[in-house]
């Protein structure tokens, strides 16, 4: 393994900005009606950032309404290319290795994003032949992280991510079996429509949400408030605004920082222990 632990794996994925050279600023597409300061190219600097590769406005981020800057989390991409892909030699130094970092930068943030899934999966999967295929294959994402920039230019990042989501989907269907989950019920929107994905502004509060897949599912504004969500799948549900004040995602799957920081929550909401209550949920 070249991580010598869960703990240090996870540690690895965290979002340190010190050692970054502020490439989620520059390397992303901005949209203003997104909580994005202007609307932006992807290659094109953010206007806060400061020449220190720090944001002028990181303390007030939710004040002035950038949702958009303040929910983003790149897993650690982010530190892991300016200090290691790159060794420390920042795009404004070296302005010709300006394109292919930001392009490096994605990349390097989709693989901690599937290690992140994975480290999961390993810890909840009980039967031996799945997780020694999860652990085999998240030390084989650990080495891509660790090569070059112009060998993670060429990746076949699908064919990777394939791999990674049929070994995902897998865990998913045991944890969420083990919930009592034997089939999934649509759900009525707000438009009084049957769905099982769309949940846009609905009413979850008597829904029975224990083991529910909820892979991709569009829960924006969706009101999840007190809702027991043992076992429910997670993976890239669309949380914006989704009310989880006191609600229980102990042990819900696949839920990241990025998702957290998109939702309303409170002091009374239950977290899986490797994720931070956001700070504006306190406020």
């Amino acid at each position: 393994m070249i991580y010598t632990d869960e703990d240090k794996r996870t540690k690895e994925l965290k979002v340190d900005c010190k050692k970054c050279f502020g490439l989620c600023c520059v390397a992303l597409y901005f949209s203003a009606s997104e909580g994005f300061p202007t609307n932006k190219e992807a290659g094109k600097s953010c206007i806060n950032l400061q020449s220190d590769f720090k944001c002028s406005v990181h303390k007030q981020l939710r004040k002035k309404g950038l949702k958009g800057c303040s929910a983003y989390h790149c897993f650690g991409a982010g530190q892991k290319v300016s200090q290691i892909t790159y060794s420390g030699r920042d795009w404004r130094s070296y302005p010709e290795t300006a394109k292919q970092m930001f392009d490096v930068f994605l990349i390097m943030r989709q693989l901690h994003e599937m290690i992140w899934y994975l480290t999961e999966a390993s810890t909840l999967q009980n039967e031996t032949s799945i997780r020694e295929k999860i652990n085999s294959l998240l030390d084989d994402t650990e080495r891509l992280t660790l090569l070059d920039a112009d060998f993670l230019s060429s990746l076949d990042l699908e064919a990777h991510r394939a791999k990674v989501n049929l070994l995902l989907k897998n865990t998913s269907q045991l944890i969420r079996a083990k919930a009592g989950r034997r089939r999934d019920t649509p759900v009525k929107n707000r438009n009084g429509r049957y769905r099982h994905s769309d949940y846009f502004g609905a009413d979850l509060r008597k829904t029975n949400l224990k083991g529910a897949d909820l892979r991709g599912a569009c829960l924006i504004a969706a009101n999840l408030r007190g809702v027991d969500l043992s076992g429910a799948d997670l993976i890239g549900a669309d949380l914006r605004d989704a009310d989880l004040s006191g609600a229980d995602l102990t042990n819900s799957i696949f839920l990241t920082q990025a998702q957290l920081n998109t939702a309303k929550g409170d002091s009374h909401t239950k977290l899986p222990e490797v994720l931070r209550r956001p700070d504006y949920w306190l406020k």
